[in-house]
């Protein structure tokens, strides 16, 4: 049986777009590649989500890259309905969240 999985990986940033994501992303799929992809997968596709980003400078920082990495930017609070958005927990709840995970893991 041919395995033809592709592995995603998904890096959200608050803020703008810095180049050096990119720089990341591409180390993360090389990890990714190497330690976990099967032969017969497609390749590692990595997608850098920022709240805006510089259509050039984009451009830019993946100009020589070999992999596929893309960006995109995201408006998560203007798409959800009202009602659900007091429910759902703060960037600052979950980075607090991350980090004694961090820390105790």
């Amino acid at each position: 049986m041919v395995n033809n999985s592709t592995i995603s990986i998904i890096d959200l940033k608050r803020g703008d777009f810095k180049p050096k994501y990119a720089g990341k992303m591409n180390f993360y799929c090389s990890t990714v590649d190497d330690l976990i992809r099967h032969p017969t997968d497609k390749p590692t596709v990595g997608l850098i989500l920022c709240q805006t980003k510089n259509k050039v400078m984009a451009e830019y920082a993946l100009m020589d890259m070999n992999k596929p990495i893309g960006i995109s930017e995201f408006e998560l609070t203007r798409s959800l309905p009202k009602n659900m958005r007091s429910s759902l927990p703060t960037i600052e709840e979950i980075e607090n969240e991350l980090k004694n995970d961090r820390d105790f893991g």
